[in-house]
């Protein structure tokens, strides 16, 4: 080992060994046990982000802590428990995340200096933890990507602030690159056709449309500024064009409100809740805002949506998987890593 001897009679110090690069794939979260204390734990942290409750004053300092931390637990617990992995004893989103990370790895395994790793903005592993282990092996260039299609100021901003948080203490920091948004990416709009054509053509029946529903968010945070909306609307349009549909035969709502705030419109319940009431009988819902299936695609459309649209009259309904680590799915995460690595590998 080449041995560096500063001036001054300073210690010697080893010269700079060729270095790794890192890759981080980042989801939302995710409890860490199925059960109201596990769910408490990660509504608090998700809950009290002032990118998600942009108001983090008194009131809702109250309403927190003395209404939704004592109430809310207990019931999205079961909602956890309906789509626990109970082989593993976690969350699906934690098993897939996990499996994107090593199908990635294995995709690239012929850049060794190359390290794959995962992490949860949101509980466990922490986005500290796993920059701290990516360090310690030898990674002075980090690459962050964040899970989500569409950017918005509560996902893929957050992240960001997690990661600056946690560079902050560190004395040695990696040179940091963070992947954008893929709303609109080619390589991204082929793979969700492609999945959803080979879903629809393996279903019993043909659905009479298909609503695409994204995540919602307040409407304020959009009037803010926030781009999250266009970008949604810019990936429904990309997939009618890509799939030859009209808006009357592809959908765009948005789920998963919550509080009093009016959030973004259409909302999905009341949308599929509506279809059924109008006399469409078999409808298929597709999820483009979500790179792995997770509570809110598992349990909020496909258990819950699906009883709106029965008990109003519909008859067959179909959720479509998300990407997850499909082989499509793998693919643009795969494009996505390799051509924000280029100029480093």
């Amino acid at each position: 080992m080449t041995v560096v001897v500063p001036l001054g009679g300073a210690k010697p110090v080893p010269a700079t060994q060729p270095q790794r690069i890192g890759v981080l794939l980042v989801n939302l979260g995710t409890p860490d046990t199925a059960d109201a204390r596990g769910v408490r734990v990660y509504l608090k942290e998700f809950l009290s982000d002032p990118r998600v409750i942009e108001d983090q004053g008194l009131v809702w300092k109250l309403i927190l802590n003395g209404i939704i931390l004592r109430v809310r637990p207990a019931k999205k617990a079961r909602d956890y428990q309906k789509i626990w992995n109970a082989e593993r004893g976690e969350s699906p989103l934690k098993t897939i995340t996990r499996s994107q990370a090593e199908k990635l790895a294995e995709a690239i395994a012929d850049r060794e200096h190359v390290v794959i790793d995962w992490a949860m903005r949101y509980g466990n592993p922490s986005i500290r933890s796993r920059i701290d282990a990516l360090a310690a092996q030898g990674c002075d260039r980090l690459l962050v990507v964040p899970l989500y299609p569409q950017y918005s100021g509560a996902t893929s901003a957050t992240v960001c602030d997690e990661v600056f948080r946690a560079l902050a203490d560190m004395r040695a920091q990696p040179t940091l690159r963070v992947s954008p948004p893929y709303y609109d990416d080619p390589d991204y709009i082929e793979a969700l056709a492609v999945s959803m054509s080979e879903h629809l053509a393996s279903l019993p029946f043909q659905p009479e449309l298909i609503v695409a529903s994204f995540h919602g968010m307040p409407q304020k945070y959009v009037d803010k500024g926030d781009p999250y909306y266009v970008q949604c609307v810019a990936t429904t349009e990309s997939l009618r064009q890509r799939l030859g549909l009209d808006a009357s035969k592809l959908l765009l709502t948005f789920q998963s409100r919550f509080g009093n705030d009016e959030w973004l419109q259409p909302y999905t319940d009341k949308t599929i809740e509506k279809l059924a009431k109008d006399g469409v009988k078999r409808i298929a819902v597709v999820t483009p805002g979500f790179s792995a299936d997770c509570l809110e695609t598992l349990e909020e459309i496909a258990q819950e949506n699906a009883e709106i649209f029965r008990h109003n009259g519909g008859e067959q309904f179909s959720a479509i998987p998300c990407l997850n680590d499909s082989e499509p799915g793998m693919d643009v995460i795969r494009q996505l890593v390799l051509r924000e690595l280029q100029g480093w590998i």
